[in-house]
């Protein structure tokens, strides 16, 4: 068995390459030196431990002798996680995608030895097809390249990164007014991308993108805009309902196939579960729907089952493919862990649970897929609510209570015996930004569905990352933790998202070192990322040389973008705290995306929503005087989290710039816009008229 220096790494991705024949090394300067000094080009691929096609890759083409023979002669072959190492992703999938119009992952680049990129695209099979080079033509044509044409290679290399340069630059020049007509503008083109009859924006495949549920939630609670509302609604309960989302386990895929949800690209991605927990959550404090807090509740509690470090911290991810049969562990396909027979339903259920079970998921004798075109459901059902249970109670002449009570003892049945399957991969090292956007998730969800569990698990995140991963005494973040080990300073995004998380959590508990680090780790952004001439963030702190590019990343796409996050975490701190350098700093990130936010706000909805909760229209600060471990403090605090009131911030009297006392010893109410109060109340019921 081949061993190379990926042997010695601790993230999974590199891991899983450790044992094939290329001579892999990560990156860093060890890998820059020998392309250095023997004067060869870089070979660098990207990718992540969950991702279908690099699998297939590594397979086809990584552990193949033949091709790591030319890999290893003329190039210096580097592999990056991309999750580990965003900032490395980042520069060279800006370079793909504007040279091939397309980008994804894995990622194939080809550097100078001074990194700068000149050839790129993802997945490349071993063997020309489907019209595309082979990847051992593709190696052999360009190492010829290397050794003939060499002047044009290089001076193409320095275009296009000055080109890269242009096309990223933020900031510079323009005018930088912006108003509250960006949230129009935003909400007309979510309008026009909407599928009406499935949920959801544009066509298969079908992606949930958070971020602009988190867009209209907010539309609708500002204007009234019913549309805005029934967009987010029916696509909430179309995924709800799909296969998508994990219908026994909880948790949802990465994205559908199709166009109504139905069949998933199978991965879990922390990233996904933490946002959409928080959109169904948003969309049952407004509709107060037990179908939306129901799935709110499985994916928190999938995570919990499934994705949490002993500690407390999150994991990152679960893999899409997972061993067929436990007797071939070699043979994997994609979603066997979570796909049905007719015979192994009926088989675990008996009858007639089985018959009931299948009709209302879906499930056929001879499988539910019909478009597939791997050959990789033959035989199977993905399960999927296909019915109502009142439509299914009437077809078997049940009570509708019985029917639901049978439902769920299939379901637990079922999963029982699913755990004795291969697990999928899981990929468990923790992120800090992952994990601040899956703690304010839990945080929000223990107040909405008074479930102290969640609270409890939010808090013991935040202290998992707070031991692990943050050094008080300077206020610096690391990014990763794994097997005991912490590295790689962290991002933009991971200050900016555990920032917030502290907050949230803070807002739960009213602990006030959990403020305290929020706001500690909010200054060390601003010094850290901030461009102190142009305004906005740079997503990495400027000292890493071999960074060809120092971006502002703004687009809010799978994940919320690192400024979105910042602006959006300074503008809630400085209503809370009442700190005018929070708000200046977010103010200029503001004017500096001014520009963008005026021509395509749907690009950077979390951003928008941001500048009209907080700044468009002035913030609401609820102030709760008393002893937080009381009845009656509790009940007023009850009463502000069943409601969605965007642009509020909650703290407690002690923490409130503005002193606050209880009235008569009992807990107290203060309601105030940018710290000017209304009177104070003391029963729940005169708080929510203030509310409403």
């Amino acid at each position: 068995m081949y061993t190379n220096r990926l042997a010695d790494e601790k993230s999974p991705y590199l891991l899983q390459h450790a044992h094939n024949p290329v001579d892999w090394y990560p990156w860093g300067e060890a890998a820059f030196a020998k392309a250095r000094q023997e004067d060869r080009p870089i070979f660098l691929s990207v990718g992540y431990s969950t991702c279908h096609w690099c699998h297939v890759m590594e397979r086809e083409s990584f552990e193949s002798e033949d091709i790591a023979a030319v890999l290893n002669r003329f190039f210096v072959p580097v592999k990056v996680d991309r999750e580990e190492r965003p900032d490395v992703d980042r520069i060279y999938m800006a370079f793909v995608q504007a040279t091939t119009q397309s980008g994804g992952w894995p990622m194939s680049v080809w550097l100078t030895p001074d990194l700068k990129p000149f050839y790129g695209g993802t997945y490349f099979p071993p063997d020309g097809r489907w019209g595309r080079p082979g990847f051992k033509q593709i190696l052999e044509h360009i190492a010829n390249a290397w050794l003939s044409d060499r002047p044009r290679i290089t001076q193409s290399s320095r275009d296009i990164l000055d080109e890269l340069k242009r096309h990223t630059s933020v900031g510079a020049g323009g005018s930088n007014w912006v108003d509250s007509s960006i949230a129009d503008s935003c909400y007309q083109v979510f309008r026009r991308t909407f599928d009406s009859a499935h949920g959801g924006f544009g066509h298969a495949p079908k992606f949930p993108r958070p971020v602009a549920f988190d867009f209209l939630l907010r539309h609708h609670a500002r204007t009234g805009n019913r549309d805005a509302l029934q967009m987010c609604l029916h696509t909430l309960r179309q995924m709800g309902r799909g296969g998508m989302n994990d219908q026994l386990g909880g948790g949802f895929h990465r994205y559908s196939v199709d166009e109504r949800w139905f069949v998933p690209h199978f991965e879990k991605m922390l990233y996904d579960q933490a946002q959409l927990a928080v959109s169904f959550l948003e969309a049952y404090q407004i509709t107060e729907e037990s179908d939306l807090a129901g799935t709110a509740r499985t994916i928190f509690d999938y995570v919990l089952r499934d994705m949490t470090h002993p500690d407390g911290g999150f994991y990152s991810a679960e893999d899409a493919d997972s061993v067929i049969d436990p007797e071939h562990p070699h043979e994997k396909g994609e979603g066997a862990f979570y796909i049905w027979s007719r015979k192994e339903i009926g088989a675990v259920l008996g009858e007639p649970a089985a018959t009931w079970f299948s009709h209302f998921y879906g499930v056929e004798q001879d499988g539910n897929v019909r478009n597939d075109p791997h050959g990789e459901f033959t035989g199977r059902n993905i399960l999927y609510q296909a019915t109502g249970i009142d439509e299914a109670a009437q077809r078997f002449g049940v009570t509708e209570a019985d029917l639901a009570a049978s439902l769920s003892a299939s379901a637990s049945r079922l999963m029982q015996v699913r755990p004795l399957r291969v697990r999928p991969h899981l990929d468990d090292k923790t992120l800090t930004g992952w994990n601040g956007m899956m703690i304010a998730a839990f945080a929000l969800g223990g107040q909405v569905l008074a479930e102290p569990r969640y609270t409890a698990a939010a808090r013991r995140a935040a202290d998992f990352v707070l031991a692990k991963l943050y050094d008080p005494g300077t206020g610096l973040l690391l990014r990763r933790y794994r097997d005991g080990e912490a590295a790689i300073p962290g991002f933009l995004d991971d200050y900016a998202l555990f920032a917030d998380a502290l907050a949230t959590v803070y807002e739960s508990c009213f602990e006030p070192a959990y403020l305290a680090a929020s706001t500690a780790i909010a200054e060390r952004m601003i010094r850290l990322f901030e461009d102190t001439e142009e305004g906005g963030f740079y997503s990495t702190a400027g000292d890493d040389a071999s960074l060809t590019l120092r971006m502002k990343d703004d687009y809010d796409g799978a994940e919320p973008s690192g400024n979105s996050s910042a602006v959006s975490a300074l503008l809630r701190l400085a209503a809370i705290t009442g700190r005018a350098d929070f708000e200046d700093a977010a103010s200029r990130a503001i004017r500096a995306f001014a520009q963008r936010l005026r021509v395509a706000p749907h690009a950077t909805p979390r951003m928008a929503a941001a500048y009209l909760d907080y700044q468009a229209n002035k913030p609401r600060q609820i102030v709760l005087a008393g002893d937080s471990s009381n009845p009656d403090f509790q009940a007023l605090a009850a009463e502000v989290w069943k409601r969605f009131l965007p642009g509020r911030v909650l703290l407690h009297a002690n923490q409130s710039p503005v002193a606050m006392p209880t009235i008569e010893g009992r807990a107290t109410a203060y309601v105030c816009h940018n710290f000017a109060c209304e009177l104070p109340v003391q029963e729940p019921a005169q708080l929510a008229r203030l509310l409403h």
